[in-house]
């Protein structure tokens, strides 16, 4: 997620009718599902608007097996850039967090720089697949239920703003870890070209031209669109980019990069805070000291999140 800023299975309907998949024609499908444990399986989703195999990872609701007529509320994970969807499982105690959980869990795969959009190239087409394919696919197949969070960390973060604001209504709550918010910032601008380019990737391809395709731009920022928040409750987090005890071990490249990564976002994270809530839009914020773009503040935050996910999902 760092270089966002600088940026055989067993077949599914074999699995006993526990949530053998609905196949529309043309909709996305189950391909694949392993199991992990009694309640983390990796599924492969074939994808219409990818034209390929995504992976995602799920974590069954406690209750999901003995009530098999319930629909269970959805909490989506979206990983950071040069990140997969493993991420949540490997760097976060996740699993044990939702030990006691009535909730799905969801971790979908989002490319190691794909910025959770529909690319103006003409693909990938992140935003579809998440959207339009996996959200219908999990209310079918897992019996997800219309009470959703998204949460994200870094470009994952980023993800969780615009697909709640471009989707009014969609997720009850979303939370941005260490996310740019506002693409017009210079700053944020700046790293998103170096970011790219590090990555062979022209952020040309995925928005535009800044400024010939500004209205595609605004489209994804989530500065732009604030009064399309006002159905969903918005947490905002930062660190300032000092380091601290969490940071011991790391090499100096890499703990410069993360000190970097996050000193630049509390101020335009306040500034969208505050716009927020100008328009009446439930927002919270947590900006703490130490704090640099790296997983154990990430693992802390995801903690001190947890209570208001679940309450407002069981509203």
């Amino acid at each position: 997620m760092l270089a966002l800023f600088l940026t055989a299975g067993i077949p599914a309907h074999a699995r006993a009718g526990e949530n053998a998949p609905q196949r529309a024609g043309g909709a996305a499908h189950i391909v694949t599902t392993r199991k992990i444990d009694h309640r983390t399986q990796d599924i492969q989703v074939y994808s219409p608007a990818m034209r390929a195999t995504i992976p995602v990872r799920i974590i069954l609701p406690k209750s999901w097996k003995s009530k098999r007529n319930a629909r269970f509320p959805v909490v989506y994970l979206l990983h950071g850039g040069d990140d997969d969807y493993t991420s949540w499982t490997r760097e976060t105690d996740v699993e044990d967090l939702a030990r006691h959980s009535e909730a799905l869990i969801v971790m979908p795969d989002g490319g190691r720089n794909g910025y959770y959009s529909d690319w103006f190239a003409g693909g990938p087409r992140w935003e579809t697949f998440h959207i339009r394919e996996l959200v219908p696919l999990i209310g079918r197949a897992y019996r997800g239920s219309s009470s959703r969070a998204v949460i994200g960390l870094s470009m994952g973060g980023f993800g969780a703003l615009i697909y709640a604001g471009r989707h009014p209504g969609m997720f009850r709550y979303a939370a941005a870890m260490s996310s740019y918010v506002d693409l017009t910032d210079p700053s944020v601008l700046l790293a998103l070209q170096l970011g790219s380019r590090r990555e062979g990737i022209d952020i040309r391809d995925v928005w535009g031209d800044p400024v010939a395709n500004r209205d595609v731009w605004k489209a994804h920022n989530p500065a732009s669109m604030v009064t399309s928040f006002r159905r969903t409750h918005v947490h905002l987090s930062a660190g300032d980019g000092s380091h601290g005890a969490a940071d011991r071990g790391r090499t100096p490249d890499v703990l410069l990069v993360s000190k970097v990564a996050e000193w630049m976002l509390p101020r335009q994270i306040s500034k969208f805070a505050a716009a927020l809530r100008s328009e009446g839009v439930s927002t919270t914020t947590h900006f703490y000291r130490p704090g640099t773009h790296s997983w154990p503040y990430w693992q802390q935050e995801l903690h001190a999140v947890w209570p208001d996910v679940t309450r407002i999902l069981e509203r």
